[in-house]
């Protein structure tokens, strides 16, 4: 079917982006207003430690000011989405992006100044406005971390220089690299993508999985020196920015924000390491299934239940998922089907439209979800997950004031893969037809190996390289190739055959250019599986403990959140549970 131009699409098939503004017009008018504001923040500085009553205008300014940049920032960037190649709107998108920059610039005394007024003289400033307590107390908890106001201002500008490496891997990676025409499984000569390279693994013929696996790490194999100096000056940057801020290691940098001790990624580790019998078992399974006399990587992603159709439409969906999350209650359903009906979701592809799903907004509206539906299983969880990410906003927005309106990385997923997991649970229970349910127990498999082992072993790898660079080496295209490799061997086992193009995967990987941010995937994984399961057991206060935690925003530190929900992040236990779930999956399947 050919794709429909933007202007084709139909209304109640598009997101309402004027609710956040009415016009473009409106959205000119809103970004002069913010720039003029911005000039006048150097008062707000100069006035800033002389009061308490300036104290808390500057810090309600700067509220204020960023909420406003947060909208025209959503709104800009939305916008360019649906036709990625509407020069008009990414032309406002750029604009977002350069005001986003220089509001960045203009508050970057904030901090600084704060730690140099003192513990006792800002608790007493906002004895009267508690709302700013925890925001304050975890600046002051970094005051080690944080320098003057000159070098403060210097390292926000630099941190344009320091996003080089992922540009430019971003660059070679989306806009030069070309890999070679493969053939489908009709024999049909296409172009291989990085779009349709994954879709082309999840082929039943493994001569077309063969193929596409090949073209494609041959072609990364082949700038392997590029990106090896790309990804290495990457990590240069992160251990620079650390020592530069004091800390003991490039990991203790990326996790003190949201105060997650560093034996939580450590914990993760020493889990699903100690589970990795059970994902040696699980290709043991695949390779069984798939009747293969050998296992390769390329075999990993094919569904090992075949010949299972389904073909689910839009509105189908929407009606399945909200049977799937009723075990959390009237409330949530009814938000949901706001969502659902009201604007939020902006569903089919058109023709420039951006690819792919996520959630996202601004908390002076409501939460926006870019689909590309189509009518297969996978949109079905795609859709269940994003409205996970959506209603967490929606929720987190009617309760917290905006300086806690956002998520930090840590629970982010939670909410999301809280919907995928009673989603399976519920076609686990509802299903009998028995090459169906067994298809449903493969894709909650290959969850668990996608998100859980999988994320922790590219976690793996970043702790690896950044404690290399850290110790005085220098990372290489072979270094990082035997290390991805000694990885893949390790985590997969010795029933698969270790293809020595992947050692080359690492490459392609944009995540590792934002460090130590995979292995939230994981920690967020274990902890949706583990509250789905007091939900759907009933737990006393499980499904309202669930609800306040989605109202919770970031008021306060991810660890404590996730406690007050039931599950303790800074134990190994929630992870063990998960792959305890993974162990009786498999078990389902002999």
């Amino acid at each position: 079917m050919k794709l429909k131009q933007r202007s084709q699409v139909e209304v109640k098939d598009k997101w309402r982006t004027q609710d956040l503004f009415s016009t473009d017009e409106k959205w000119n008018e809103a970004y002069a207003s913010l720039i003029k504001d911005l000039h006048e923040v150097p008062i707000l500085k100069d006035s800033f430690q002389k009061s308490k009553e300036d104290f808390l205008n500057c810090l309600k300014k700067s509220d204020e000011l960023s909420q406003r940049l947060e909208t025209l920032y959503v709104y800009a960037h939305l916008k360019s989405h649906e036709d990625t190649a509407d020069s008009f709107y990414q032309g406002f998108a750029d604009k977002a992006d350069s005001i986003a920059i220089k509001f960045s610039s203009a508050f970057s005394f904030l901090v600084p100044s704060i730690l140099e007024i003192g513990e006792e003289v800002v608790l007493d400033y906002i004895s009267d406005s508690p709302i700013y307590t925890h925001y304050l107390k975890n600046i002051l908890r970094q005051k080690e971390h944080i320098l003057s106001h000159e070098l403060e201002k210097l390292l926000s500008e630099v941190q344009e220089l320091g996003n080089a490496p992922s540009n430019i891997f971003s660059m070679i990676n989306n806009a030069d690299l070309k890999f070679p025409n493969v053939h489908d499984e009709n024999g049909k000569e296409i172009e291989l993508t990085k779009g349709n390279f994954v879709t082309l693994l999840h082929n039943a013929k493994r001569e077309v999985r063969i193929e596409a696996f090949h073209a494609l790490y041959t072609t990364y194999n082949s700038l392997k020196n590029t990106f090896a100096q790309s990804y290495s000056s990457s990590v240069k940057k992160d251990v620079f920015f650390s020592q530069t801020r004091k800390f003991n290691s490039s990991l203790a940098c990326a996790l003190s924000d949201d105060n997650i001790p560093t034996v939580v990624y450590d914990s993760l580790l020493t889990a699903v390491n100690q589970y990795l019998s059970s994902m040696h078992d699980y290709i043991a399974l695949r390779k069984k299934l798939l009747n293969l006399s050998e296992i390769h990587m390329y075999d990993l992603y094919t569904p090992i239940i075949s010949d299972v159709k389904f073909d689910i439409s839009y509105e189908e969906a929407k009606e399945i998922i909200c049977e799937a999350l009723k075990p959390l209650g009237e409330e949530y359903i009814k938000a949901l089907r706001l969502g659902f009906e009201n604007g939020w979701i902006d569903v089919y592809e058109n023709v420039g439209k951006r690819s792919g799903a996520y959630s996202w907004g601004a908390s002076s509206s409501h939460p926006f979800v870019l689909m590309n539906y189509e009518n297969s299983i996978n949109s079905l969880f795609t859709l269940a997950h994003e409205m996970g990410h959506a209603l967490h906003s929606y929720f987190t927005w009617k309760k917290q004031p905006y300086l806690y309106a956002g998520h930090k990385i840590f629970v982010a997923e939670v909410a999301s893969t809280v919907n995928e997991a009673l989603l399976i649970e519920y076609l686990l229970s509802t299903t009998t037809d028995k090459q169906k349910k067994a298809f449903f127990i493969n894709h909650y498999l290959e969850q668990f190996r996608g998100t859980l082992f999988r994320q922790t072993m590219f976690a793996e790898f970043e702790k690896i390289t950044h404690e290399f660079v850290e110790s005085g080496e220098s990372l290489t295209s072979a270094f990082l190739c035997q290390t991805y490799r000694d990885l893949n061997t390790k985590y997969y086992g010795k029933d698969i055959i270790i293809d020595e193009l992947i050692d080359i995967e690492w490459a392609r990987i944009p995540h590792f250019y934002n460090a130590f941010y995979v292995y939230q995937y994981a920690t967020g994984f274990s902890a949706a599986v583990a509250l789905s399961q007091k939900i759907l057991k009933n737990e006393d206060g499980a499904i309202q403990n669930y609800l306040a935690f989605l109202e919770s925003g970031c008021s306060d530190y991810s660890i404590n959140l996730l406690k007050k929900a039931g599950v303790d992040m800074s134990s190994p236990q929630p992870i063990v549970n998960a792959l305890a779930v993974f162990q009786n999956l498999i078990k389902m399947l002999y």
